[in-house]
């Protein structure tokens, strides 16, 4: 069983990896996808990104795993409220958006769950 959960937490935090990356390789495109009321949008590529990739290896390797998980829920709620929500609203290519929203929201949902499963004070990581 531990396999499986090792498995599964490394696939889950792999794709932050990614996209973290994207933000950077991708800026233009990201910068498009932002609603027109958040400033300085080349600085908060930047920083989701950087933010993306901490999370993943802090996932990966074990390191503050409740953390980074509480903090990229967060992420990912800011990301819900801030760029799916008002691309609905606004009809923009809504099945893509909805397909991000749904996705987000379930990532947000493992993130929680992943952050449940850790305690920062045992040495092993999770819960006994």
């Amino acid at each position: 069983m531990k396999k499986i959960s090792t498995i599964g937490r490394i696939l889950f935090a792999l794709p932050f990896a990614a996209q973290g990356l994207n933000h950077f390789i991708m800026m233009d495109y990201y910068i498009g996808t932002l609603t027109s009321f958040i400033p300085r949008t080349a600085f908060v590529m930047v920083l989701t990104g950087i933010c993306l990739i901490a999370a993943s290896i802090s996932i990966i390797t074990k390191k503050l795993v409740r953390l980074a998980t509480i903090l990229l829920a967060v992420l990912l709620f800011v990301f819900i409220i801030t760029i799916h929500i008002p691309h609905l609203i606004n009809g923009v290519d809504t099945t893509a958006t909805l397909i991000a929203f749904l996705k987000d929201i379930s990532l947000m949902g493992g993130s929680l769950m992943i952050a449940g499963l850790y305690s920062e004070d045992t040495k092993v990581g999770i819960k006994q």
